[in-house]
C-alpha cells in the first residue's frame, strides 16, 4: 500500500496520482485524514438522507457542516492535521447524535428499532482513540482504492461526483457566509455522497447523478452570485492599480468577500493599506469597497507565485480560502489563515460569533510592525465585466456580433497552475483573431489579463467576470445571448470553450456547463487523472469534450468554430 493516494487535482504526479507526498505540499498524514473525513461524511449523509426522507428529521447545522468539511478537503485549503482531527471528531459526534435521534424516531413511528439493522461501517464506525496515527491508518483503508476490485468506470464516476460536490460545497459555503441559503443544495450534497457507497448503482445511474450535480452546481453559483451582488453591488468596469503605495500593508488572498469587508472596516484610520492577491482581485470592482481610501489595488498574480510575491510584499498576509501553498520561513510569522484554511504553526483567525465580526487585530498589528511592499509592476488592469455590465451593453454586443465585428467569444475560464504547459493559454490569447473576445473568470486569467489585446468598438477583448466563484456570470451571459439572438441551442452561439482546470471548484464549473448542454469543450492542460478511459469515452461521445492540443492548432480550430 502506498503512503497516500490522491488524484483530485491537475498536478497529480505523472498525471496518475500522488502516492508519496502531494505536489501541493500535502503530507501523507493529512491526505489519509482527509480520506477518513470524507468517508465519515458519507456516514453522516447516510443518516441525514434517511432521517430527512423517512422520519421527517432534519438538522440544518449538520447539513452545513457536511458542506464545510468537504470544502476543507479541497486542494490547497488546509494542511494542518490537528484541524482535520477536530473535523473527524465532529463528524463522528454529529453522525452518532443523528443516529440516536433517527433510531428513536423510528421506534416511535414503527414500534421497533428497524433503523439499527444492516448498517454499513461508515454509518457506525468509531475510533478507539483520536490519536492521529490510528486515524490515518484507517484513512488508508477507506480512501479511493479501498476496494481494488471495484470497476474502474464506477470508481471514476464516484470520484468525479465527489470532486464536483467539493466544488459545490465551496460555492455554497461562501453564500451561507453572506446569509444566502438553499437547503436543497445541502440535501443534494448528502444524497450524492450517500449514493457513492451504493453498489447497486450502475454507470448510467452515476452519470445521471453527475449531471444532476452540474444542475445543482448552477444553482449554487447563482446563489453565490446573489449573495455577493446583494451585499456589495454589481461589479463595475474598473481599472485596478497594480503598483504600490508607501506605508504598512495587508495582502488579502483567497475568495471571501466578507472577510475583506470586515478587514477594511477594522483597518480604516490605522494607516494600513489593503491589497488583493490572486482570486481576490475582482473585489476591486464591487461598489461597496470603493469607498475605502486605503483599499489601494492588487499585488502580484496567480496563487502559485505566492512564495516569491508574499516574500516581496513585506507586510502581513491573510489567506481567506483555498490557494495556500507551503509558506516560506521568511514570511511565515506575518502570514495568517482564517475560516477552513490552515497550515501547522501559522496564526489562525477564529471564526466570527453569530452576529459579530472576526477579530483581525493581530493581522493589523503584524502589518504595522512589518515593512512596506516592494513594487513588482506598475500600471492598471481592467476588471468588472460580470453579467450586469455585459448585459447592460447587450445591444452593443449583439450589434457587433451581427455586424461581424465580433466573430467569436472564447470562454477561457478556470484555474491557473505551476506547470509550464499552462503557457498554452497565454499563447492562445495572443494568437486569437482580432475579432475574438475572451470571456474569463477565475485565476486562469493571469495568463493573459496583463496583455495588451485591445478592444472592439470599445468592448475590451478580455472581459473579466471575476473569481472562479463568479462563473455563473459566464453561463448567464451565454444563455441571455442565445435568447437575444433567437437561437434554439446554446451550442449555436459563436462561443468556444477552452477551459483550464486545477482543482475541484473547476470540476463543478465543468459539470455545470455539461448540465447546461454545452458541448465541444476543450479541457487542459491535461485531462483529469480520475477519469477512466471508459468515462472519457462517455464524455467525448455525448459532449465532445476534448483535450487541448497545441496552441496554434486550437486557435485554428476555434477560428472556424470547431
Amino acid at each position: 500500500m502506498s503512503e497516500m493516494f490522491c488524484y483530485q487535482c491537475q498536478e497529480a504526479a505523472k498525471n496518475e496520482a500522488c502516492t508519496i507526498r502531494g505536489v501541493c505540499g500535502k503530507t501523507p498524514e493529512v491526505a489519509n485524514l482527509q480520506d477518513l473525513l470524507v468517508w465519515l461524511l458519507k456516514g453522516v449523509s447516510f443518516w441525514t438522507t434517511r432521517a430527512r426522507k423517512n422520519l421527517d428529521v432534519v438538522e440544518p447545522e449538520t447539513d452545513l457542516f457536511v458542506a464545510q468539511a468537504l470544502f476543507a478537503t479541497i486542494t490547497n485549503v488546509n494542511f494542518d492535521p490537528d484541524r482535520h482531527v477536530a473535523w473527524i471528531r465532529e463528524a463522528v459526534a454529529r453522525r452518532d447524535a443523528l443516529r440516536e435521534r433517527a433510531q428513536a424516531r423510528c421506534r416511535e413511528l414503527h414500534g421497533s428499532d428497524g433503523c439499527a439493522a444492516g448498517l454499513p461501517e461508515h454509518a457506525v464506525w468509531t475510533p478507539k482513540s483520536y490519536d492521529t496515527t490510528i486515524l490515518q491508518m484507517k484513512g488508508q483503508l477507506v480512501g479511493v482504492l479501498a476496494d481494488p476490485e471495484l470497476d474502474a468506470d464506477i470508481r471514476s464516476l464516484r470520484e468525479l461526483l465527489i470532486y464536483g460536490l467539493k466544488g459545490m460545497a465551496a460555492y455554497t459555503d461562501h453564500a451561507y457566509v453572506l446569509e444566502q441559503s438553499n437547503d436543497d443544495i445541502l440535501a443534494f450534497i448528502e444524497e450524492a455522497l450517500d449514493a457513492t457507497t451504493d453498489d447497486s448503482l450502475t454507470a448510467d445511474d452515476l452519470v445521471g447523478l453527475v449531471l444532476k450535480a452540474g444542475e445543482m452546481g448552477v444553482e449554487a453559483m447563482r446563489l453565490l452570485d446573489e449573495a455577493n451582488t446583494g451585499a456589495y453591488g454589481h461589479p463595475e468596469p474598473t481599472q485596478v492599480n497594480i503598483g504600490v503605495r508607501p506605508g504598512p500593508a495587508i495582502l488579502v488572498s483567497g475568495h471571501d468577500l466578507r472577510d475583506l469587508e470586515e478587514l477594511l472596516i477594522q483597518t480604516k484610520g490605522t494607516g494600513v493599506n489593503v491589497y488583493t492577491h490572486g482570486e481576490m482581485l475582482p473585489a476591486n470592482a464591487y461598489p461597496a469597497f470603493k469607498g475605502y481610501d486605503h483599499f489601494v489595488g492588487n499585488y502580484g498574480g496567480s496563487w502559485f507565485r505566492q512564495q516569491a510575491e508574499f516574500e516581496a510584499f513585506g507586510g502581513a498576509i491573510l489567506m481567506t480560502t483555498n490557494c495556500l501553498v507551503s509558506p516560506l520561513e521568511s514570511y511565515k510569522d506575518r502570514l495568517f489563515t482564517t475560516s477552513h484554511v490552515g497550515w501547522p504553526g501559522v496564526s489562525h483567525i477564529a471564526d466570527r460569533e453569530a452576529g459579530g465580526a472576526k477579530d483581525f487585530s493581530g493581522v493589523i498589528a503584524a502589518a504595522q510592525a512589518a515593512g512596506e511592499p516592494q513594487a513588482l509592476e506598475e500600471g492598471t488592469i481592467p476588471i468588472g465585466f460580470a453579467r450586469a455590465t455585459v448585459m447592460g451593453v447587450a445591444d452593443k454586443v449583439i450589434e457587433a456580433v451581427q455586424a461581424g465585428d465580433i466573430g467569436r467569444f472564447v470562454v477561457m475560464a478556470g484555474c491557473d497552475g505551476r506547470q509550464a504547459s499552462r503557457g498554452y493559454f497565454t499563447e492562445v490569447a495572443e494568437h486569437l483573431p482580432q475579432d475574438h473576445v475572451i470571456l474569463t473568470a477565475g485565476c486562469a486569467k493571469y495568463r493573459y489579463n496583463k496583455l495588451n489585446l485591445g478592444d472592439i468598438g470599445g468592448i475590451p477583448r478580455v472581459l473579466d467576470a471575476g473569481q472562479c466563484n463568479d462563473s455563473y456570470s459566464l453561463a448567464y451571459i451565454a444563455l441571455q445571448l442565445k435568447d437575444a439572438l433567437g437561437l434554439d441551442d446554446i451550442n449555436d452561439l459563436p462561443i468556444s470553450y477552452d477551459v483550464a482546470w486545477y482543482e475541484q471548484k473547476a470540476v463543478i464549473v465543468l459539470l455545470a456547463l455539461l448540465a447546461l448542454g454545452v458541448k465541444h469543450i476543450r479541457l487542459g492542460p491535461s485531462l483529469p487523472a480520475f477519469l477512466s478511459p471508459g468515462v472519457v469515452d462517455v464524455l467525448v461521445k455525448h459532449f465532445d469534450i476534448k483535450p487541448t492540443a497545441t496552441a496554434m492548432e486550437d486557435v485554428a480550430a476555434i477560428a472556424v468554430g470547431a
